[in-house]
């Protein structure tokens, strides 16, 4: 039904071109202008018509594909501590929707689907030029040789899609969550393939390209750690000290602000240091995500309290200063 460049429409059988010109014993004219007002016209609203119903499919299997792999069965947030073996804490037993799966979802099924759209209208465009009669070699070429110098120019562009897309894939990060990527630490307050945006605590807004990115910390996925250094004096009695530590900790824990954060009972390690100026003692309560801060300046200000009713003493450090005096000078 298609005609090459240069060959008269009628030849192509099945075409209305070569039914009008056989209606018409062989009018050449009427047979060029049947072509050019309804054949062509036709075919060209039929492809673009064809692309837009393939693109809305292509979009809605994207999706649907997407979310069947990335969050099968949405699984909620107490469902993804038991199955690292951790029980939720009470505020996550209620059957509700991960955030951070379904936004996951949604950015890879978006760039996928737009990837997509993008093939089918580039061979819906190439069609339609066809259509109309220009030629596809030369317009290839052409776009071979521009998409070559694009390329070159655009290679840092393409790294920083490629690892974007696996910071997505991989779930290293999303919005919400506080991260360490080297020079930057803050909270995510946006994400895209290009580039991850940050705002530290002192307000500063980071914006890192996801290609530079070597190693990332997430601080606040699924579970945190509290973790809770107290120096005490040389001449403590430490197996007294390491008892209030733990019974200061389990009552700030038992707390309404964070008995529903805290997820295992605290523990006193023991001693973590010998230092210069006393003995470091460490604490350590798993908590939810997110929650470790505020915790941890919850316990050392009750730390502080408890250690000063027990008359145990918190050491700080002391500097000794020697003066030299030559015979003679005022004293």
């Amino acid at each position: 039904m298609t005609t090459q460049v240069g060959e008269p429409c009628w030849e192509a059988s099945g075409s209305i071109c070569s039914w009008v010109y056989d209606r018409t014993d062989q009018n050449e004219f009427l047979a060029r202008a049947s072509d050019f007002l309804v054949d062509r016209p036709l075919r060209f609203v039929l492809v673009l018509i064809i692309a837009w119903i393939a693109v809305r499919l292509a979009k809605r299997w994207v999706r649907r594909s997407v979310q069947r792999i990335v969050n099968p069965d949405r699984e909620t947030a107490a469902q993804r501590f038991r199955r690292i073996g951790v029980e939720p804490p009470p505020m996550l037993t209620t059957d509700v929707k991960d955030p951070r799966r379904e936004t996951r979802a949604n950015v890879i099924s978006s760039v996928m689907a737009g990837s997509v759209a993008v093939v089918i209208w580039t061979i819906t465009i190439i069609t339609l030029a066809g259509i109309v009669g220009i030629q596809l070699g030369p317009l290839i070429a052409g776009a071979g040789i521009a998409g070559i110098a694009v390329g070159f120019g655009a290679q840092d562009l393409v790294k920083d899609w490629i690892a974007g897309l696996f910071v997505l894939l991989e779930d290293h990060y999303g919005i919400g969550d506080v991260v360490d990527l080297g020079e930057a630490t803050g909270v995510v307050e946006h994400f895209s393939l290009r580039a991850t945006t940050l705002r530290s605590l002192d307000g500063t807004v980071w914006h890192v390209s996801n290609s530079e990115v070597t190693r990332s910390g997430n601080l606040s996925q699924v579970w945190s750690v509290a973790l809770v250094d107290v120096e005490v004096a040389y001449d403590t009695d430490l197996a007294t000290a390491q008892q209030v530590l733990h019974e200061t900790a389990a009552t700030v824990c038992a707390t309404d602000e964070f008995v529903e954060h805290v997820l295992e009972p605290p523990e006193v390690l023991g001693v973590e240091t010998l230092g210069a100026d006393g003995i470091t003692l460490r604490l350590k309560v798993k908590t939810a995500a997110g929650q470790q801060w505020a915790l941890q300046r919850a316990v050392r200000a009750a730390v502080k309290q408890a250690f000063d009713e027990h008359a145990i003493e918190i050491p700080f450090p002391q500097r000794t200063v020697w003066m030299r005096v030559e015979p003679g000078d005022a004293s």
